[in-house]
């Protein structure tokens, strides 16, 4: 399974335009949206060409291939005009043996940990930066922002598959990679 991992889009039709134009371009098999679909938020500026309207209409037509999770700036609003589910905190996927959890990472992330399993992946956004970081027993990783990227970082989203994962910005250019195989446990 490979995986089109994004998070962070904040409204901004632009970006969700470029989004599912590498969702395509990569021939991934579904997305997991990590929460922070429609609002900005109060401590961002409006990302470019805010448009929630189009953000709505542009990821409604991919229904069928979303896994989301609720962000800090979600609501239940956002759920009402969504036609994919968005009120959870977290999900998991699995990935061969190794369980991917899935959150926005205001709720669970590296201080408040969901029950993790040896090997397993933390996997959320809320942040706006990229990372890759091997704890004692599990992995955290963050795709950063496809709309508002923070701490000198780029546009980005990440690929995922059983082998590890690749942040790519939005035309495509891998800009980071890391392999499971480098977490020595």
């Amino acid at each position: 399974m490979k995986w089109f991992v994004f998070s962070d889009l904040h409204g901004s039709a632009y970006y969700c335009e470029k989004t599912v134009e590498a969702f395509e371009r990569e021939g991934a098999d579904r997305m997991l949206f990590l929460g922070d679909i429609l609002n900005h938020g109060p401590r961002n500026g409006l990302p470019e060409r805010y448009g929630p309207p189009e953000v709505i209409d542009i990821l409604n037509g991919y229904r069928d291939r979303i896994i989301a999770v609720k962000g800090n700036c979600d609501s239940d609003v956002d759920q009402a005009v969504m036609q994919f589910p968005l009120s959870a905190d977290f999900a998991v996927v699995m990935l061969g043996e190794r369980a991917v959890y899935i959150t926005h990472g205001h709720v669970y992330n590296e201080k408040n940990l969901p029950p993790l399993v040896k090997g397993d992946v933390l996997l959320h956004g809320h942040t706006h930066i990229p990372a890759w970081e091997v704890h004692e027993d599990f992995i955290y990783a963050n795709p950063g922002s496809v709309a508002i990227p923070k701490g000198d970082s780029w546009n980005s989203y990440m690929i995922l598959t059983e082998e590890g994962m690749t942040w790519k910005d939005m035309d495509g250019n891998v800009k980071m990679e890391h392999k499971f195989e480098e977490a020595q446990w």
